[in-house]
């Protein structure tokens, strides 16, 4: 393994679903009783615990291939991949976004990594995957792809 990174929700959108769950337990507690309060501020916790669970990715690098969430390519399909900054990131997310690049962006992540493609096969010119360390990122899959070039 060359590079693993989780990319999960910050501590802050935590903070927020607890205070949401107390407004409800509040509210509906005042109107429907104690009981009724608690289990709807439960219920409102535990889905706002599923929903942070899904949004959750794992990007990884190995030796064969790099795998974004349940997406993967083999290292022999990719032509570069760049580091880019929050700006460059915000730019290449916008205005500047082909309509069939693969799309992996969180927005609690404002930098990411552009990994051009090179399959004459596959229409998708390029992945933009958010990192909080696109510069690891990206010299993990150059000397992954460099490795594979010389076997």
């Amino acid at each position: 393994m060359l590079f693993r990174e989780r990319l999960t929700v910050p501590a802050i959108w935590w903070l927020l679903a607890v205070l949401f769950a107390l407004t409800v337990l509040v509210a509906v507690g005042v109107y429907l009783g104690p009981t009724w309060g608690i289990g709807t501020s439960v219920a409102a916790l535990l889905i706002a615990a599923a929903i942070f669970a899904s949004a959750s990715i794992v990007i990884s690098v190995d030796a064969h291939e790099i795998r974004v969430g349940r997406a993967s390519i083999e290292h022999a399909f990719i032509a570069d991949c760049k580091a880019l900054d929050a700006a460059a990131t915000r730019q290449r997310a916008g205005v500047d976004a082909d309509a069939r690049a693969h799309l992996v962006l969180r927005p609690y992540v404002k930098t990411a990594v552009e990994i051009t493609l090179n399959d004459k096969e596959d229409p998708v010119p390029y992945w933009l995957v958010s990192t909080r360390r696109p510069q690891q990122l990206a010299e993990a899959q150059r000397e992954a792809s460099s490795s594979t070039l010389t076997e």
